[in-house]
């Protein structure tokens, strides 16, 4: 089973003004919100499922991970090929 991350559009106009957009009211109850990338939060869904099937190589040998290499790189550096990468996007 997939664990999944509730996440809701936070959409900025041309003025620069945010508008939330959550259908479902996932949070309708919420006063405060972290707004992150697309991209960051498929690859940080992705990962945990990962740590959650324990499949992935040690950690430690990971070495130095440099502040401005982007967090999807952490799947090449652990060793997932591009079909790994498809097989955990399926089950997503």
């Amino acid at each position: 089973m997939a664990y999944k991350i509730d996440n809701a559009i936070i959409k900025k106009d041309r003025n620069g003004k945010l508008t939330l957009i959550d259908p479902e009211n996932v949070f309708g109850d919420e006063d405060a919100f972290i707004a992150v990338k697309s991209e960051d939060l498929i690859t940080i869904q992705l990962l945990i499922n990962g740590i959650m099937k324990n499949d992935f190589k040690t950690w430690k040998e990971l070495g130095s991970i440099p502040d401005n290499e982007p967090l999807k790189s952490l799947f090449v550096r652990l060793g997932y090929s591009r079909e790994d990468i498809a097989k955990l996007l399926k089950e997503f």
